[in-house]
């Protein structure tokens, strides 16, 4: 597998005054640090929506959250793959993105090790998969799937697709909002060869809906590839009702169906981004009724120790204290710390 070709931004002097410090320098050793010259292009001034995803802060090392505290480790029988419902699988095909953004679910590894997955784990993941008829649905994630070029893109499609059992194909890519131009008519000609296929981006803020995000939304479309948006809930971000409902209309005009609002989960380094379980609860509140059903995703947890997603709603948890009560997809109830950083 190889990647594309890629150069990422030389910080201007906004942010290299900002990261010409003792702290930050051990915040980036500690946790890599990469923009792209598009997104940083989006900054308008330090410390905005833009500033906060991918600009290191100090409080990254003021943490003492879990570097994987939804258990990806125990749940990879093969190097590379998490294997946590039993009809999907997520193939970890890259460890490279355009933006490393500070809020990383994976920020333990991304951006270290920088080698895409190899033929021979490749090879592993196949057979794992070929073995099992109860996975239908495998989701291409990393890092970023888009990174690696057209060929290595093909061919894996290509031979998951060979898999009489796969019905589904999924990429998880945040490329259309941090580096657009990788969306190019030849990548959608190739997606395009393997439908069923599906793709969900991440876009966070309404700053990112910008003429050459929406271009490479299009491209993707008029591939016939139906668009999914996961957002994560970011304090000082998109953490109130009004940012939130221009960002899932304003998606809709993309063409990207709003699929999750993600709850900050409990990942070493990211604290300060938390925000409460009532912030969400009150967004979602917010959003119904005021605007499109299609417009409105789900507001979910994603559980430490690997025990899945789970929807929340006003009526739906029960709280007491910091403590809630949440039901898994197995009916298992799981009492669940809201654990926030202190405002920043």
């Amino acid at each position: 597998m190889r990647y594309i070709a890629f150069k990422p931004a030389i910080p201007d002097s906004m942010i290299q005054n900002s990261l010409d410090s003792s702290d930050l320098r051990r915040v980036v050793a500690t946790y890599p640090f990469r923009i792209s010259g598009y997104y940083a292009g989006l900054i308008r001034y330090q410390d905005d929506p833009i500033w906060r995803q991918c600009i290191p802060d100090v409080r990254e090392l003021d943490d003492g959250q879990h570097p994987d505290p939804l258990a990806e480790t125990a749940l990879s029988p093969v190097p590379k793959l998490i294997h946590r419902y039993p009809d999907r699988v997520v193939v970890l095909v890259s460890n490279r993105c355009p933006v490393y953004c500070r809020f990383c679910m994976r920020k333990r590894h991304v951006g270290r090790e920088d080698t895409p997955l190899s033929l021979p784990e490749f090879e592993q993941i196949l057979a794992y998969i070929a073995a099992r008829p109860a996975i239908r649905d495998v989701i291409l994630s990393g890092g970023d799937p888009l990174m690696l070029d057209d060929g290595s893109l093909r061919y894996l499609l290509t031979r998951l697709r060979a898999i009489s059992h796969v019905g589904v194909i999924r990429l998880g890519t945040r490329i259309p909002v941090t580096l657009p131009e990788r969306v190019t008519p030849e990548l959608c000609g190739i997606l395009r060869q393997f439908h069923p296929l599906y793709i969900n981006t991440h876009f966070n803020h309404p700053a990112e809906m910008t003429t050459a995000s929406a271009e490479a939304c299009r491209l993707l479309a008029d591939a016939g590839i139906p668009l999914g948006n996961q957002t994560v809930l970011l304090r000082g971000v998109n953490d109130t009702v009004e940012t939130m409902r221009e960002l899932m209309t304003g998606l809709l005009q993309l063409r990207v169906r709003p699929y999750y609002i993600h709850q900050m989960d409990l990942v070493k380094g990211t604290g300060h981004f938390r925000t409460p379980l009532s912030t969400g609860l009150e967004i979602m509140k917010g959003l119904r009724g005021h605007v499109s059903g299609l417009a409105v995703p789900y507001y979910v947890i994603d559980l430490p120790d690997g025990k899945g997603k789970v929807p929340v709603l006003p009526d739906a948890a029960e709280r007491e204290g910091d403590m809630w009560t949440l039901t898994t997809y197995q009916g298992e109830r799981v009492r669940y710390r809201d654990l926030t950083a202190l405002p920043g």
